[in-house]
Protein backbone atom coordinates (compact mmCIF):
# COMPACT_ATOMS: atom_id res chain seq x y z
CA UNK A 1 0.00 0.00 0.00
CA UNK A 2 1.36 3.63 -0.73
CA UNK A 3 2.42 6.06 1.36
CA UNK A 4 -1.01 8.56 0.02
CA UNK A 5 -3.32 5.07 -0.13
CA UNK A 6 -2.43 4.51 3.66
CA UNK A 7 -3.39 8.26 4.37
CA UNK A 8 -6.55 7.99 2.91
CA UNK A 9 -7.34 4.96 4.63
CA UNK A 10 -6.44 6.43 8.40
CA UNK A 11 -8.49 9.38 6.94
CA UNK A 12 -11.86 7.76 6.18
CA UNK A 13 -11.34 5.93 9.53
CA UNK A 14 -10.86 8.75 11.46
CA UNK A 15 -14.02 9.97 9.93
CA UNK A 16 -15.56 7.24 10.33
CA UNK A 17 -14.95 7.20 14.47
CA UNK A 18 -15.00 10.36 15.42
CA UNK A 19 -17.73 11.97 13.18
CA UNK A 20 -16.65 15.83 12.50
CA UNK A 21 -12.83 16.47 12.60
CA UNK A 22 -11.49 19.96 11.62
CA UNK A 23 -8.54 20.19 8.98
CA UNK A 24 -6.16 21.02 11.74
CA UNK A 25 -7.07 18.26 13.83
CA UNK A 26 -6.35 15.75 10.79
CA UNK A 27 -3.48 17.24 9.49
CA UNK A 28 -1.90 16.96 13.02
CA UNK A 29 -3.36 13.46 13.62
CA UNK A 30 -1.98 12.61 9.59
CA UNK A 31 1.45 14.41 10.30
CA UNK A 32 0.37 16.41 7.47
CA UNK A 33 -0.21 20.02 6.13
CA UNK A 34 -3.81 21.22 6.32
CA UNK A 35 -3.13 21.86 2.33
CA UNK A 36 -2.77 17.99 2.49
CA UNK A 37 -6.13 17.47 4.04
CA UNK A 38 -7.78 19.63 1.64
CA UNK A 39 -6.07 17.42 -1.18
CA UNK A 40 -6.83 13.95 0.55
CA UNK A 41 -10.79 15.16 0.74
CA UNK A 42 -10.76 15.80 -2.86
CA UNK A 43 -9.52 12.84 -3.48
CA UNK A 44 -12.10 10.58 -1.45
CA UNK A 45 -14.79 12.50 -3.00
CA UNK A 46 -13.51 11.68 -6.43
CA UNK A 47 -13.53 8.43 -4.87
CA UNK A 48 -17.38 8.32 -4.50
CA UNK A 49 -16.90 8.82 -0.56
CA UNK A 50 -20.05 10.87 0.49
CA UNK A 51 -17.94 13.60 2.36
CA UNK A 52 -19.55 16.93 4.02
CA UNK A 53 -17.72 20.16 5.06
CA UNK A 54 -19.25 22.88 7.46
CA UNK A 55 -17.32 25.68 8.02
CA UNK A 56 -17.40 27.99 10.96
CA UNK A 57 -15.65 27.33 14.34
CA UNK A 58 -17.26 24.21 15.00
CA UNK A 59 -17.42 23.11 11.61
CA UNK A 60 -15.27 20.28 9.98
CA UNK A 61 -15.01 17.33 7.79
CA UNK A 62 -17.52 14.34 7.99
CA UNK A 63 -18.78 11.30 6.62
CA UNK A 64 -22.39 11.89 5.20
CA UNK A 65 -25.17 10.95 8.21
CA UNK A 66 -25.70 6.83 8.18
CA UNK A 67 -22.99 6.20 5.50
CA UNK A 68 -20.50 3.21 7.24
CA UNK A 69 -17.78 2.04 5.37
CA UNK A 70 -17.44 -2.28 4.80
CA UNK A 71 -16.25 -3.68 8.29
CA UNK A 72 -13.38 -4.98 6.60
CA UNK A 73 -10.70 -3.29 4.73
CA UNK A 74 -7.21 -4.28 4.19
CA UNK A 75 -4.30 -4.09 2.38
CA UNK A 76 -2.40 -7.55 1.42
CA UNK A 77 0.36 -6.92 4.23
CA UNK A 78 -2.58 -5.81 6.96
CA UNK A 79 -4.38 -9.26 6.31
CA UNK A 80 -1.26 -11.34 5.97
CA UNK A 81 -0.55 -9.47 9.92
CA UNK A 82 -3.90 -11.10 11.02
CA UNK A 83 -3.10 -14.50 9.79
CA UNK A 84 0.24 -14.39 10.86
CA UNK A 85 -0.69 -13.59 14.51
CA UNK A 86 -3.54 -15.91 14.51
CA UNK A 87 -1.29 -18.25 13.84
CA UNK A 88 1.35 -17.27 16.38
CA UNK A 89 -1.32 -17.26 19.09
CA UNK A 90 -2.21 -20.27 18.59
CA UNK A 91 1.62 -21.81 19.15
CA UNK A 92 2.08 -19.66 22.44
CA UNK A 93 -1.06 -20.54 23.64
CA UNK A 94 -2.15 -23.27 22.59
CA UNK A 95 -5.80 -25.08 23.03
CA UNK A 96 -6.50 -21.91 25.30
CA UNK A 97 -7.30 -19.91 22.19
CA UNK A 98 -7.71 -22.63 19.43
CA UNK A 99 -11.29 -21.78 18.75
CA UNK A 100 -10.79 -18.21 18.84
CA UNK A 101 -7.88 -18.59 16.35
CA UNK A 102 -10.01 -21.02 13.79
CA UNK A 103 -13.33 -18.38 14.12
CA UNK A 104 -10.93 -15.39 13.37
CA UNK A 105 -9.30 -17.09 10.12
CA UNK A 106 -12.52 -18.35 9.06
CA UNK A 107 -14.33 -14.97 9.37
CA UNK A 108 -11.68 -13.35 7.36
CA UNK A 109 -11.59 -16.21 4.32
CA UNK A 110 -15.26 -15.63 4.32
CA UNK A 111 -15.20 -12.00 3.92
CA UNK A 112 -12.12 -11.08 1.51
CA UNK A 113 -12.05 -11.09 -1.82
CA UNK A 114 -10.75 -13.76 -3.56
CA UNK A 115 -7.79 -11.79 -5.12
CA UNK A 116 -6.48 -10.63 -1.47
CA UNK A 117 -6.72 -14.16 -0.32
CA UNK A 118 -4.35 -15.39 -3.35
CA UNK A 119 -2.33 -12.64 -2.31
CA UNK A 120 -1.80 -13.47 1.47
CA UNK A 121 -1.13 -17.19 0.48
CA UNK A 122 1.57 -16.39 -1.60
CA UNK A 123 2.90 -14.50 1.33
CA UNK A 124 2.36 -16.72 3.87
CA UNK A 125 4.37 -19.43 1.81
CA UNK A 126 7.09 -17.46 1.52
CA UNK A 127 7.04 -16.10 5.48
CA UNK A 128 6.79 -18.43 8.10
CA UNK A 129 6.04 -18.40 11.48
CA UNK A 130 6.66 -21.44 13.60
CA UNK A 131 9.06 -23.36 15.73
CA UNK A 132 9.21 -19.79 18.34
CA UNK A 133 8.25 -22.04 21.47
CA UNK A 134 10.60 -25.22 22.02
CA UNK A 135 8.50 -26.36 25.03
CA UNK A 136 5.38 -28.44 24.92
CA UNK A 137 2.89 -26.83 26.69
CA UNK A 138 0.16 -29.28 26.07
CA UNK A 139 0.67 -31.30 29.53
CA UNK A 140 -0.30 -28.13 31.35
CA UNK A 141 -3.05 -26.42 28.71
CA UNK A 142 -5.93 -26.89 30.88
CA UNK A 143 -4.12 -24.97 33.87
CA UNK A 144 -3.65 -22.35 31.20
CA UNK A 145 -6.83 -22.06 30.71
CA UNK A 146 -8.47 -21.93 33.98
CA UNK A 147 -5.84 -19.33 34.60
CA UNK A 148 -6.70 -17.25 31.70
CA UNK A 149 -10.53 -17.45 32.87
CA UNK A 150 -9.84 -16.46 36.60
CA UNK A 151 -7.66 -13.60 35.66
CA UNK A 152 -10.36 -12.43 33.21
CA UNK A 153 -13.30 -13.07 35.79
CA UNK A 154 -11.04 -11.33 38.64
CA UNK A 155 -11.80 -14.81 40.71
CA UNK A 156 -9.28 -16.06 43.14
CA UNK A 157 -7.62 -19.63 43.04
CA UNK A 158 -6.53 -22.18 44.97
CA UNK A 159 -3.28 -24.07 43.48
CA UNK A 160 -0.49 -26.94 44.36
CA UNK A 161 2.72 -25.49 43.88
CA UNK A 162 5.98 -26.39 43.92
CA UNK A 163 9.11 -24.72 44.27
CA UNK A 164 12.22 -25.13 42.52
CA UNK A 165 13.43 -27.30 45.98
CA UNK A 166 10.62 -29.68 45.35
CA UNK A 167 8.61 -28.67 48.16
CA UNK A 168 5.17 -28.39 48.10
CA UNK A 169 2.61 -25.79 48.98
CA UNK A 170 -0.89 -25.47 48.70
CA UNK A 171 -1.70 -21.29 48.17
CA UNK A 172 -4.37 -18.97 47.87
CA UNK A 173 -3.88 -16.60 44.95
CA UNK A 174 -4.93 -13.29 43.16
CA UNK A 175 -4.38 -14.11 39.86
CA UNK A 176 -3.36 -10.84 37.92
CA UNK A 177 -2.02 -12.08 34.73
CA UNK A 178 0.51 -13.95 32.63
CA UNK A 179 3.55 -13.79 31.06
CA UNK A 180 6.20 -15.48 28.80
CA UNK A 181 9.28 -15.30 29.73
CA UNK A 182 12.06 -17.06 28.15
CA UNK A 183 9.92 -19.79 26.94
CA UNK A 184 8.18 -20.10 30.03
CA UNK A 185 4.66 -19.12 31.40
CA UNK A 186 4.48 -17.44 34.56
CA UNK A 187 1.63 -16.43 36.59
CA UNK A 188 1.55 -12.84 38.09
CA UNK A 189 -0.56 -12.44 41.13
CA UNK A 190 -1.11 -12.01 45.18
CA UNK A 191 0.04 -14.90 47.18
CA UNK A 192 -1.96 -15.02 50.39
CA UNK A 193 0.14 -17.36 51.84
CA UNK A 194 3.06 -15.13 51.68
CA UNK A 195 1.15 -11.85 52.18
CA UNK A 196 2.90 -10.54 49.11
CA UNK A 197 3.27 -10.66 45.14
CA UNK A 198 4.71 -13.67 43.65
CA UNK A 199 5.67 -14.83 40.07
CA UNK A 200 4.75 -18.67 39.76
CA UNK A 201 6.23 -21.18 36.84
CA UNK A 202 3.00 -22.66 35.38
CA UNK A 203 4.23 -25.84 35.08
CA UNK A 204 4.93 -26.64 38.57
CA UNK A 205 1.32 -25.73 39.18
CA UNK A 206 0.09 -29.35 39.59
CA UNK A 207 -3.54 -28.41 40.82
CA UNK A 208 -5.44 -25.33 39.97
CA UNK A 209 -8.97 -24.64 41.18
CA UNK A 210 -11.28 -21.93 40.46
CA UNK A 211 -12.65 -19.72 44.30
CA UNK A 212 -15.85 -18.04 44.22
CA UNK A 213 -14.21 -15.02 45.90
CA UNK A 214 -13.59 -12.31 43.46
CA UNK A 215 -10.78 -9.54 43.90
CA UNK A 216 -9.76 -6.16 43.04
CA UNK A 217 -6.15 -5.69 41.60
CA UNK A 218 -4.44 -2.34 42.46
CA UNK A 219 -5.01 0.52 40.02
CA UNK A 220 -1.40 1.93 40.53
CA UNK A 221 -0.05 -2.06 40.18
CA UNK A 222 1.78 -2.36 36.43
CA UNK A 223 2.31 -6.40 35.17
CA UNK A 224 4.64 -5.05 33.08
CA UNK A 225 6.66 -2.85 35.86
CA UNK A 226 6.27 -5.63 38.39
CA UNK A 227 8.19 -8.15 35.94
CA UNK A 228 10.91 -5.97 34.70
CA UNK A 229 12.07 -5.20 38.66
CA UNK A 230 11.56 -8.79 39.77
CA UNK A 231 12.46 -10.94 36.66
CA UNK A 232 15.66 -9.10 36.20
CA UNK A 233 18.75 -11.20 35.47
CA UNK A 234 21.28 -9.95 37.87
CA UNK A 235 24.12 -12.89 37.59
CA UNK A 236 26.46 -13.80 40.36
CA UNK A 237 29.83 -14.18 38.17
CA UNK A 238 30.99 -12.91 35.00
CA UNK A 239 32.70 -15.70 33.14
CA UNK A 240 35.29 -14.87 30.44
CA UNK A 241 36.39 -17.93 27.94
CA UNK A 242 39.61 -17.39 25.64
CA UNK A 243 38.02 -19.45 22.45
CA UNK A 244 39.95 -20.51 19.01
CA UNK A 245 39.48 -23.02 16.11
CA UNK A 246 36.70 -24.77 15.79
CA UNK A 247 35.06 -24.02 18.86
CA UNK A 248 34.91 -20.47 18.07
CA UNK A 249 33.77 -20.92 15.06
CA UNK A 250 30.43 -23.01 16.33
CA UNK A 251 30.31 -20.68 19.20
CA UNK A 252 30.51 -17.40 16.66
CA UNK A 253 27.64 -19.37 14.42
CA UNK A 254 25.15 -20.38 17.39
CA UNK A 255 25.76 -17.22 19.17
CA UNK A 256 22.70 -15.83 21.39
CA UNK A 257 22.33 -12.92 22.69
CA UNK A 258 23.39 -13.38 26.48
CA UNK A 259 27.24 -14.44 24.49
CA UNK A 260 30.00 -11.26 24.28
CA UNK A 261 32.24 -11.98 21.83
CA UNK A 262 35.44 -10.09 21.19
CA UNK A 263 37.59 -10.80 18.77
CA UNK A 264 41.61 -10.86 19.26
CA UNK A 265 44.73 -10.06 17.39
CA UNK A 266 46.06 -14.02 17.13
CA UNK A 267 42.52 -14.83 15.58
CA UNK A 268 41.43 -16.38 18.92
CA UNK A 269 38.43 -14.32 20.77
CA UNK A 270 37.24 -13.51 24.12
CA UNK A 271 33.81 -14.91 25.11
CA UNK A 272 31.88 -13.33 27.73
CA UNK A 273 28.42 -14.14 29.71
CA UNK A 274 27.28 -13.85 32.79
CA UNK A 275 25.98 -17.11 35.28
CA UNK A 276 24.59 -18.20 38.61
CA UNK A 277 25.27 -21.45 38.47
CA UNK A 278 29.70 -22.22 38.35
CA UNK A 279 28.88 -25.99 37.72
CA UNK A 280 26.69 -25.10 34.62
CA UNK A 281 29.28 -22.57 33.53
CA UNK A 282 32.13 -25.44 34.22
CA UNK A 283 30.14 -28.03 31.91
CA UNK A 284 30.03 -25.55 29.31
CA UNK A 285 33.54 -24.61 28.92
CA UNK A 286 34.57 -28.32 28.95
CA UNK A 287 32.13 -29.08 26.38
CA UNK A 288 34.10 -27.13 23.88
CA UNK A 289 37.44 -29.33 24.50
CA UNK A 290 40.86 -27.54 24.36
CA UNK A 291 40.42 -24.86 22.22
CA UNK A 292 38.49 -23.29 25.21
CA UNK A 293 40.41 -21.92 28.43
CA UNK A 294 38.08 -20.12 31.34
CA UNK A 295 40.01 -17.26 32.46
CA UNK A 296 37.35 -15.98 34.61
CA UNK A 297 36.39 -15.70 37.47
CA UNK A 298 39.37 -17.60 39.68
CA UNK A 299 36.51 -19.65 40.99
CA UNK A 300 35.64 -21.78 37.77
CA UNK A 301 38.99 -21.26 36.42
CA UNK A 302 39.87 -23.90 39.54
CA UNK A 303 36.54 -25.62 38.85
CA UNK A 304 37.63 -26.25 35.22
CA UNK A 305 40.63 -27.27 36.64
CA UNK A 306 39.72 -29.64 38.50
CA UNK A 307 37.18 -31.56 36.55
CA UNK A 308 39.62 -32.06 33.79
CA UNK A 309 41.94 -33.76 36.29
CA UNK A 310 39.40 -36.02 37.55
CA UNK A 311 38.43 -36.97 34.03
CA UNK A 312 42.42 -37.53 33.30
CA UNK A 313 42.46 -39.52 36.54
CA UNK A 314 39.27 -42.15 35.07
CA UNK A 315 40.85 -42.22 32.15
CA UNK A 316 44.16 -43.07 33.53
CA UNK A 317 42.61 -45.79 35.27
CA UNK A 318 41.19 -47.36 32.66
CA UNK A 319 44.11 -47.37 30.46
CA UNK A 320 45.79 -49.09 33.79
CA UNK A 321 43.18 -51.71 33.82
CA UNK A 322 43.53 -52.31 30.07
CA UNK A 323 47.30 -52.81 30.36
CA UNK A 324 46.86 -54.91 33.20
CA UNK A 325 44.34 -57.59 31.42
CA UNK A 326 46.61 -57.03 28.53
CA UNK A 327 49.52 -58.20 30.42
CA UNK A 328 47.52 -61.32 31.99
CA UNK A 329 46.11 -62.99 28.72
CA UNK A 330 49.64 -62.66 27.46
CA UNK A 331 50.59 -64.59 30.52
Amino acid sequence: MSRTASKLFQLMMMLQRRGTCSASELAQELGVSRRTVHRYMDQLDEMGLPVCSERGPHGGYSLMRGYRLPPLLFSAEEATVLYLGARLVREVLGETFDDAVVGATTKLDNVLPDDLLQQVARTEQTLVVGGLMARDYGPFSETIHVLRRCIDGRRQIQMLYQATSGNKTERRVDPYAMALQWGWWYLVGYCHLRGEMRTFRVDRIEDVTALEQVYAPPQSFSVREYLEKSMRYEPRYQVLVRMHGQALARARQGRSAWLHVEAQPDGSALIGFGSDDLGWATGWVLSWGPEAQALEPPELVAAVQKAARGISAVYAQSDAAAGRQERMDRS
